[in-house]
């Protein structure tokens, strides 16, 4: 039986998400490997370089943001479209009809994850009961290579434990499949199905083994690769750090802290604070990432203020730059372009505008003196609401007469989003999108030429060093620790050019929350942020329409522009969100997401999520349930 075999049994109840094929992707020299699948074990690990591939091939199971991006259809859109701060303009997107709960158990488009993960733990359980000493090395060596069979090791058990974090974000209560009680990995047999019939271990309980396993192996690996441009994308040191300080924040968070025990919170900024610690004392530390785009080239003449460090990392540097600390393969593709740039924008390649930010997000960032848009004193104007803001939104969000296009190829032009009768904006709406919120999403959109259409290198960012900030001032702030909290806070605002804050504990919270909100956003944090922080606890549709946009989770707005002169002096209207408006929240249902029906049949044990369970099986869902049959 091949490998390749063994992996497709285990899990054939479920769907899987498959990878683009039409975008081309590659990583450093140490994941660009071939493997070959079909090999069997004895094969693959008495070969260095077979063993060498079939770990590199494990990483192919990291959380990648971009690779839905592929499929026009159903997932072409930011995933945080699922949340507060964004709609999607298509409607056969899944996100729309998950925010409204138009799923089940049974039929739930975006499961595949429960493969993925489960998938990459089988992997590095395999990699780790196969791996041999005698035939990868484990010489001491100067370089990244030294103690290699050590290094491998470590590289396999945290990219375990990164897959059950995983695994923990979107279902909750998770199996532990590690060590046995013999120190063995678990490797189940696959002639018995009922192997994975095994309870979960409760979500708090399972972070702090994710937690324990980054400090069994942080010590193991280099905290930064010497060699960057062979080993980019490669589990570290700092990536152990970085998943430990991720896995207690959330331990400490609401939705797994019911009681509010404050020592949790008080572990997750020692946590996060190690990581500081640690990367201050490396020889090549990570930081903010601070640098402009060239004022010259591809990006010569676009709006001056939408040149700043959120969009610039995303762009100009997307894949090795001092603030990434972890991130998936790099798509060279225009596909990100695609479905992200307004419809105005064509020719040979042509925007699809699938991601409209929400006004409700757009809300949610300050004036340039650091008051939200509805303090007195404030300065906002709704009839030039762009004006003296945050530049962090021009870096963001696309918005009425931001000037945007390539000037080099006379394509340069302001956005107009105006839904004039009889005379909408050439950015309002195509066949193929447009807006139902009067924004696009800009973040991690080059200035293409659509005359030309050339592809860019994107990078999926996993962990930055921005989050260990967030991390330590949230932790810190939730300790009490308000000095510290401030501090790490205030580094994230200076980058930004925006005013330190000076809050006590209980507004300094929310702050810094917003400030997550913005720094990570259309990252695929928000969806589980505001879960952990059990936002909708209380809330009601109706009920929240008296608290101001940016705080409202479930009425979803945007802007109409309109107007005799959009250019000059247009009329700002702003309501709803068109078509997408509210969210649909049920408590606890919709705080997980729910395991494959299927796979709940076939091993019971697990247990289905709360408020997910399937009532009544049907013969068709009975013989699904059954396993699966294989030629050996």
């Amino acid at each position: 039986m091949t490998v390749q075999r063994r992996v497709f049994r285990l899990f054939a109840g479920a769907a899987f998400i498959l990878l683009p094929t039409f975008l081309s992707v590659s990583c450093s020299d140490y994941l660009d490997k071939e493997y070959d699948a079909s090999q069997s074990e004895e094969k693959i690990f008495n070969n260095e370089q077979n063993t060498r591939g079939f770990l590199a091939n494990i990483y192919t199971n990291l959380p990648d943001g971009l690779a839905p991006l592929a499929d026009d259809q159903f997932t072409g859109a930011s995933r945080d479209c699922m949340t507060d701060n964004a709609v999607t303009s298509w409607g056969l997107h899944y996100y729309t009809k998950v925010g409204s709960d138009g799923y089940t158990a049974n039929d739930h488009p975006l499961l595949g994850q429960y493969n993925v993960d489960l998938y990459g733990i089988r992997k590095c359980n395999q990699f780790l009961k196969n791996v041999k000493e005698s035939v990868v090395g484990n010489g001491a060596v100067a370089g990244d290579d030294n103690h290699l069979y050590d290094r491998y090791r470590a590289e396999a058990r945290l990219l375990r434990a990164l897959f059950h974090f995983d695994f923990i974000c979107w279902f909750g209560d998770c199996p532990i499949i590690g060590d046995d009680a013999n120190g063995n990995p678990i490797v189940f047999d696959l002639n018995s199905p009922g192997d994975m019939n095994i309870a979960r271990t409760p979500a708090a309980d399972a972070l702090k083994w994710v937690a324990d396993e980054c400090d069994a192996v942080a010590a193991v690996l280099p905290f930064r690769y010497s060699n960057e441009a062979s080993n980019w994308g490669r589990m570290s040191g700092a990536v152990a750090y970085a998943l430990k300080s991720r896995a207690l924040l959330y331990r400490a968070s609401a939705l797994n802290n019911p009681t509010g025990d404050v020592q949790r919170w008080r572990e997750a900024a020692a946590a996060a604070e190690e990581f500081i610690s640690k990367n201050a004392a490396s020889n090549n530390p990570y930081s903010l990432y601070t640098a402009a785009l060239p004022a010259s080239g591809d990006y010569a003449g676009v709006d001056p203020q939408g040149i700043g460090a959120i969009y610039a990392e995303s762009i100009a540097n997307p894949t090795q730059n001092n603030e990434l600390i972890l991130a998936r393969s790099v798509w060279w593709t225009n596909q990100v372009e695609k479905v992200f740039l307004p419809v105005g924008f064509t020719g040979k390649f042509s925007g699809a505008g699938r991601t409209n930010p929400t006004q409700n997000f757009v809300d949610c960032f300050e004036m340039a003196n650091g008051l939200h848009i509805d303090e007195a004193g404030s300065g906002y104007d709704e009839t030039h609401p762009y004006q003296n803001r945050d530049p962090r939104l021009s870096q963001i969000v696309f918005y009425q007469n931001m000037t945007w296009g390539r000037q080099d190829q006379q394509e340069q032009r302001r956005i107009d989003v105006s839904t004039n009768t009889g005379n909408a904006g050439i950015d309002y709406s195509s066949s193929m999108g447009g807006t139902y919120t009067g924004y696009y999403l800009k973040k991690f959109v080059n200035n293409i030429s659509c005359k030309i259409g050339a592809v860019y290198a994107h990078g999926w960012p996993i962990f930055r060093y921005t989050e260990m900030l967030l991390n330590a001032a949230e932790a810190c702030c939730e300790a009490g620790d308000i000095v510290k909290a401030r501090g790490y806070i205030n580094q994230i605002r200076q980058r930004a050019g925006m005013p330190d804050y000076s809050y006590g504990q209980d507004e300094l919270l929310k702050r810094i929350r917003n400030e997550r909100r913005i720094e990570l956003s259309f990252e695929d944090h928000r969806m589980w942020d505001v879960r952990r922080w059990m936002l909708y606890e209380g809330v009601t549709s109706a009920g929240e329409q008296s608290k101001p946009r940016y705080e409202q989770l479930l009425n979803l707005y945007g802007v109409t522009v309109t107007g005799d002169d959009v250019v000059s002096a247009p009329t700002y209207t702003y309501g709803p969100a068109e078509t997408v408006n509210t969210r649909v929240f049920l408590t606890p249902k919709s705080y997980r997401f729910p395991l494959p029906n299927a796979e709940v049949k076939r091993a019971p044990a697990l247990g289905q999520n709360p408020g997910w369970e399937v009532a009544e099986a049907s013969a068709a869902d009975a013989a699904a349930a059954e396993p699966a049959q294989t030629e050996e």
